[in-house]
């Protein structure tokens, strides 16, 4: 390995954790949903290893192909903008959707009393929710295509930093040195999101969330969409 593939490696490791760590949307999503629908660790952990993989080789893909045809690093870079933009917007419509779907189910679950009179004459009070049975059904729809939504909205999220330093070793026809760069990109950014989540999700199950946890589906919505908003006009 000559000197320019070894600061290219230690490049794509730093940027790849920084880039991972310092972009909410790439774990936040995991922790909230995770809670919010009460997903087993290991659940959780292999949606977040899928729509990390998912992330990482759309980027990939897009370089690997853009260096093949001879797109230059300032067309892919734009490309990748574009797709970070879509990225940010899915994020707010996700959490937004998904806020709207959590205050109709919290109206819908508001409980009443009703009198019952027995034959031994003893009045006494039952608690009702007629919209019990139907909004389970939702919350189950729900439920099995949230994991499908995150990754779509992961295969257009954009993995900027990768272009550039995926074209060098490109540009010197060193098709080892590109997939070296490649590969230690993937896994750490992908082993990065997972440690994050797992932290998380380790942490928060120590934590009694009994007293918020029928707003919980709302407040992961709103956390998705303030990321999806600070991604797309913070700039973060």
């Amino acid at each position: 390995m000559d000197n320019s593939i070894a600061l290219l490696s230690v490049t794509a490791v730093s940027l790849a954790f920084f880039h991972t760590l310092l972009g909410p949307d790439h774990y936040l999503p995991f922790i909230v949903i995770s809670q919010a629908k009460k997903w087993s660790l290991r659940k959780t952990m292999w949606i977040t290893f899928l729509c990390g993989l998912g992330h990482v080789l759309s980027s990939v893909v897009l370089g690997l192909v853009g260096i093949a045809i001879g797109i230059s690093v300032t067309k892919l870079v734009h490309v990748e903008s574009f797709r970070g933009n879509i990225a940010a917007w899915l994020f707010i419509a996700f959490g937004l959707v998904y806020m709207i779907i959590s205050v109709r189910k919290l109206l819908k679950q508001r409980t009443h009393s009703h009198s019952h009179h027995h034959l031994s004459s003893e009045n006494h009070y039952h608690e009702h929710d007629h919209h019990k049975d139907h909004a389970h059904f939702h919350q189950n729809d729900v439920v099995k295509t949230t994991p499908w939504i995150l990754f779509l909205i992961f295969v257009f999220g954009p993995c900027e930093p990768l272009i550039p330093i995926l074209m060098y070793p490109a540009a010197k026809s060193n098709i080892a040195g590109s997939v070296l760069v490649s590969v230690l990109f993937s896994v750490v950014t992908i082993a990065t999101m997972m440690s994050i989540v797992l932290v998380f999700k380790l942490g928060l199950n120590k934590i009694d969330l009994k007293p918020i946890e029928k707003y919980s589906h709302l407040i992961a919505g709103a956390m998705i969409f303030f990321s999806g908003i600070a991604i797309q006009f913070l700039g973060l």
